[in-house]
């Protein structure tokens, strides 16, 4: 039970407006499906649908997602999407303002393939400097520190047999700042580390993880870093940017891996 600090109250406030915003538009989406609407090809309407099938199979909604369950989903898509982009963003300008050879070389990709002009996705999957800036970010501060699983069933882990329900921690943060993979210079800004793509980059080609792994790796990975080239390709085509003198350098996990505090960058326009 939470205490009721003004902090936790705000919380419980927040929590229970967003709930009411998305029961609203899963009330107005169903409505519209019953009297006949298409299906819209969107995360919730493929939530929605696949809920309502389920039911409809099987007379019960025993195997359904609730209403509860789509609403949960809803909100980590939308908050998990958010914060790990921005994170990224974050720490990228951090670091591209730390390492201004980098952030130069950058910017001369970026307007070789696109002048001033809105970036395009054929560009987009061209940049290669970006993506290795972006990939080396991820490396050092990624924005997820840990990875839990929960063993379903007796299995057997580095010789070790875990009965079901174990929950097991993958130390995302040590893992890729662990020299025995990485090489001594693990805690360098290096992101030509990756310009051979990510399984070269190590000793051990799993060892990159800022988005999980295996069947459960984060389905929204592609998407984060389509955004991500995106945001920083429009921000090197309009400004040089540097820390500023205020800015400590104090890596702070609160949910997501940020700056305790704050990213004071200095824009110059271009």
């Amino acid at each position: 039970m939470l205490l009721p600090t003004e902090n936790n109250r705000k919380m419980h406030r927040n929590n229970k407006e967003i709930k009411t915003i998305l029961q609203d538009l899963i009330g107005k989406r169903i409505q519209a499906m019953r009297e006949g609407e298409s299906t819209k090809d969107d995360l919730l309407g493929l939530l929605l649908e696949s809920s309502m099938r389920e039911t409809g199979r099987s007379g019960q909604s025993g195997m359904a997602m609730t209403i509860e369950d789509v609403i949960e989903e809803c909100k980590l898509f939308f908050f998990a999407g958010t914060e790990t982009t921005s994170v990224l963003l974050t720490w990228t300008m951090v670091l591209l303002g730390m390492h201004p050879e980098w952030q130069d070389r950058a910017r001369e990709e970026v307007l070789y393939l696109f002048g001033k002009d809105k970036p395009d996705l054929e560009g987009l999957s061209r940049l290669k400097t970006v993506t290795m800036i972006l990939y080396e970010v991820l490396r050092l501060y990624p924005p997820n520190i840990a990875v839990t699983r929960r063993t379903y069933k007796d299995m057997e882990l580095g010789g070790i047999v875990y009965p079901a329900g174990v929950i097991v921690e993958l130390p995302v943060l040590m893992i890729h700042h662990d020299p025995d993979i990485w090489g001594s210079d693990v805690h360098e800004f290096k992101p030509d580390r990756f310009s051979d793509g990510i399984s070269k980059a190590s000793k051990d080609p799993g060892a990159f993880l800022p988005f999980g792994w295996g069947p459960r790796i984060c389905i929204g990975q592609n998407f984060a870093l389509l955004e991500a080239k995106i945001a920083l390709s429009m921000i090197l085509q309009r400004f040089e940017f540097e820390l500023a003198p205020s800015y400590a350098h104090a890596p702070h996990t609160v949910v997501a891996m940020h700056p305790m505090h704050g990213a004071q960058v200095k824009l110059r326009a271009i």
